[in-house]
């Protein structure tokens, strides 16, 4: 049994996953890195020539002025920093977003602020993490019925009710 073309083995594949990266602008641009020798993100920076002052209940799209190629069979997660939502309230919109294999173009930030006061998003500041992941796709099959659980149907909060 032969593998479709577009599935990685994703034993066999060099670690670590190399990934281009382009600067997409000239100047304020940080590559991203990890901060720690265990850290599962790298920190995304604001690429800005200037502030943005971002109010409560208020988003924005941050340029990070970087650009990528993942490899097919992989995606990149952008997640909030927990530093910004914890002290800030500022967090993704759309949380966790995904970064597709065949996108080639800049990477933009879509924050917004939940918090109670108007903050100030720098040019470098980290405003992001970017997590590798493996892409598995699936074929959908549609039957007339499923298999039954324990659960079954029951739906939010249903699994610690008496």
């Amino acid at each position: 049994m032969s593998k479709p073309s577009n599935c990685h083995n994703l034993q066999s594949e060099k670690l670590p996953l190399e990934v281009q990266l382009k600067r997409v602008h000239a100047t304020g641009v940080t590559i991203p890195q990890y901060m720690t020798a265990a850290a599962a993100g790298m920190d995304l920076h604001a690429a800005l020539a200037e502030t943005i002052d971002l109010a409560p209940g208020e988003r924005t799209l941050v340029p990070t002025g970087l650009a990528m190629a993942i490899p097919e069979g992989y995606e990149a997660q952008v997640r909030p920093r927990s530093g910004l939502a914890w002290r800030h309230g500022v967090t993704l919109v759309n949380a966790p977003g995904t970064i597709d294999a065949d996108y080639r173009g800049e990477i933009g930030i879509i924050l917004i602020n939940h918090g109670h006061d108007t903050i100030s998003i720098q040019p470098g500041d980290r405003i992001a993490q970017l997590v590798f992941a493996p892409v598995i796709r699936v074929k959908l099959v549609e039957v007339p019925e499923l298999s039954e659980t324990l659960r079954s149907d029951g739906g939010f909060g249903h699994t610690g009710r008496q």
